[in-house]
């Protein structure tokens, strides 16, 4: 069985943090990981050379392709800063229509900046997408 390609390192997440070049970008980082950190308990760790996920849950594919992945996490990317919410949105419709400017995909919300969308919106949203996960994979 092949390994994912993205898998928990010991790289620096304060390093990793410190080289985003966009001050304005890097504050909200900070700001969103401290909702991520506070709706899982998990320190912060880097996936990959990209991704800063708070603890993980481990997963099996009809398929049979199995891994692991953080409950949530974010990216900061040139054009945006992509926040993971592992269950996708189907169950949070309604939060999305409050939360603000954004973007989604299968199971990332990307946002240029913080202050295009509702903090306490976005923090409900990463409470209870980690909850979900919870309960689906007994990863609390």
């Amino acid at each position: 069985m092949a390994k994912n390609k993205t898998a928990v390192t010991n790289a620096s997440v304060g390093d990793f943090i410190k080289a985003v070049i966009d001050t304005d970008k890097r504050a909200d980082c900070k700001t969103i990981m401290a909702m991520m950190r506070a709706a899982t308990g998990k320190r912060a760790r880097m996936w990959g050379g990209t991704i800063v996920g708070f603890g993980s849950y481990e997963y099996r594919y009809a398929s049979g392709k199995e891994g692991e992945w953080p409950l949530t996490g974010l990216s900061p990317r040139a054009q945006n800063i992509a926040i993971y919410v592992m269950p996708g949105f189907e169950k949070y419709k309604a939060l999305l229509k409050k939360l603000g400017k954004h973007k989604i995909g299968k199971s990332c919300l990307y946002i240029k900046r913080l202050s295009d969308v509702d903090e306490s919106v976005l923090n409900t949203l990463i409470e209870r997408s980690v909850k979900d996960m919870n309960k689906k994979y007994n990863s609390g």
